[in-house]
This record gives structure tokens, sequence and C-alpha cells, in this order.
């Protein structure tokens, strides 16, 4: 075993009623944490489960009724999660999915619970991968708790991370630097990955970088609009949003309204969900992005990675 090898993790989702759209059980392998995950059909089993019934955190996720594409995300804490998020969700209407936090044993004080919440809605705020429906941010620093117990509560976060994006919300994932460390100059901040690009016979270009499982289109990037191909509702989505935030505005003394660019970078799930706004239609992203100055697809160059990958080993 050497330094800092990373070790897999198990986690077990459990179907309550053994339906995929009900009552979700999530928990890792060898962790007291507890979550709950349901939608609104299910909310009442959520409400009405014992370990609910306990202290700890919770959080309310839907579409973001002022952004088009984007989520919005309230959290909240209680002495019973149960009677909180009951209280919480009444008093919102994005909300589409629960999420419960406790613990097996119900070990969580109500200290506990203040600074997890804290910690939470600050992480969420620095990740900017969701809107925040919190009024206020609350200053986890405030909640003294012993030394020992905040670095339980450290550790109790960082399996969150590693929980919450399997049940569907990656809200505390860091950006890629690529799209946070934008004072430095592109080289910089993506030096050592390999760069993509997509030359459309438009005179369209975008440039892209994979880093840590997404994909970047990176600023000063073109896009095609307005050509009347059939989008699929999330690619719709996905523009609208970066239209109404200002990422893509019409290019500065472009006399072509077919034509847009990135004013900042970009993260995309996906290659093709990337190449999907640049050409403005359905498109596979591995085909369509290609090695920058060279003819190496994204796919052929990910296959390329492979075999090297296999070989080493």
């Amino acid at each position: 075993m050497t330094t800092g090898e990373t070790f897999g993790r198990t986690i077990q989702l459990f179907l309550v009623d053994g339906k995929p759209t009900g009552l979700r059980k999530a928990t890792i392998h060898g962790w007291t944490g507890l979550l709950f995950v349901s939608g609104a059909s299910a909310f009442g089993d959520l409400t009405a489960r014992e370990e609910v019934d306990r202290t700890g955190v919770y959080i309310l996720s839907g579409p973001d009724p002022d952004t088009p594409g984007a989520t919005r995300v309230y959290i909240g804490s209680g002495n019973s999660v149960a009677e909180r998020i009951e209280q919480s969700a009444k008093k919102r209407d994005f909300w589409e999915t629960a999420i419960t936090v406790t613990t097996s044993d119900d070990d969580l004080s109500k200290g506990h619970a203040e600074y997890l919440e804290a910690r939470l809605i600050q992480q969420t705020a620095q990740a900017g991968r969701v809107t925040l429906d919190n009024g206020n941010q609350p200053d986890f620093q405030r909640r003294r708790l012993p030394e020992a117990d905040v670095a339980n509560m450290e550790q109790f976060l960082a399996n969150l991370r590693i929980i919450l994006p399997v049940i569907g919300l990656d809200m505390l994932k860091p950006q890629p630097k690529a799209v946070t460390q934008t004072a430095q100059p592109v080289e910089a901040r993506t030096s050592g990955e390999v760069q993509f690009e997509i030359r459309h016979k438009s005179g369209v270009q975008a440039t892209a970088v994979e880093e840590d499982g997404e994909f970047v289109v990176l600023e000063g990037s073109e896009v095609l609009t307005g050509t009347g191909y059939v989008q699929h509702d999330t690619a719709k989505a996905t523009k609208e949003r970066l239209l109404a935030e200002g990422v893509l505005v019409p290019q500065i003394g472009s006399h072509d309204p077919a034509k847009l660019t990135f004013t900042r970078p970009w993260s995309f799930s996906s290659p093709s969900a990337a190449a999907a706004v640049v050409l403005d239609r359905h498109s596979n992203g591995r085909l369509e992005w290609k090695v920058k100055g060279a003819s190496q697809t994204y796919h052929d160059w990910q296959q390329a990675q492979a075999a090297k990958q296999e070989a080493a080993e």
C-alpha cells in the first residue's frame, strides 16, 4: 500500500417499497450516517420513519423557478428532522426531492446539527452549483463544539460529499479550476489538460478541457443559435440559463445574430451536453470534439488513454 492511496467505498441504496420512485434509504458501510430520500409522493412515508424523528439536517431541492435549468436548494436542521422538514416544505413550492440526514444510533446533538447545517450552507455557496434558498448563511465557527466533535463533523461532511452525488444532488463538489481560477490565463489554469475543439463549417469555434469528470467549455468559445434544429429540453434549458446569467452574449462588434460567445468558462456533465449547446442541436460530443490541432476525436483519444492505462497495469 502506498501513502495517499484511495480506497473504494460501499454505498448501500435500499428501495423501501421496492420502487425506484418511492422512498429510498442510503448509507455508507461503516458509517452511522443515515439518509432518506423521497419525492413529493413519498414525502409522508419519509416523515413517518422513526429514524427521521431524530436530530439532524435536511435538504429540499428542485428546479429554480427564477433560472431555467438551475437547481434551488434549502438546507435546514432540527431536533426532530421530520417536524422541521414538514414545516419547511409547506413554505416552499419549488422542491421536488426531500433528503433527511440523521444517524443510525441517534448520536447527533443540536450543536452537531447546527454545525453541519452551517457548513453545508457554506460549502454549497462556495461550490456555486445550485441556488441557495436560505436567507442567510450562519457562521459555523460560532458553533462552539469541542475539538474532537468538530473533527467528527468534518468527517461526517466528507461522507456526505461522497453520498449526495450518488443520490442525485451534486451541490458540494467544488468547481473545476478551469472555472474558478479565471484570474489566471487559460494556459496556466489548464496546464496539463488536453484541450479539445469544435471547428464548425459556419466558422464557429469552441475550446474545452476535461477536468475531474466534467467537460469545461472555455471563455471566448463561440456558439450557434437560432438554427431551427430540434433540441432536447435539457440543452434548451441550459442555453436559456447561460443567456439569463450572461455567460452567453452576442458577439461584440458582430453583425451575425446566429453567433454567441462564452464570457466565462462553464462546466458541462459531458462532451455531448457541451456540443449540444455549442452547435444548437442534438450532438454526439464524443465525435464532434477533437483534440486541438489534430483530427483525433474525443472518442478516439479516450480509447487511446484507456489502452495506455491498461498497458501500464
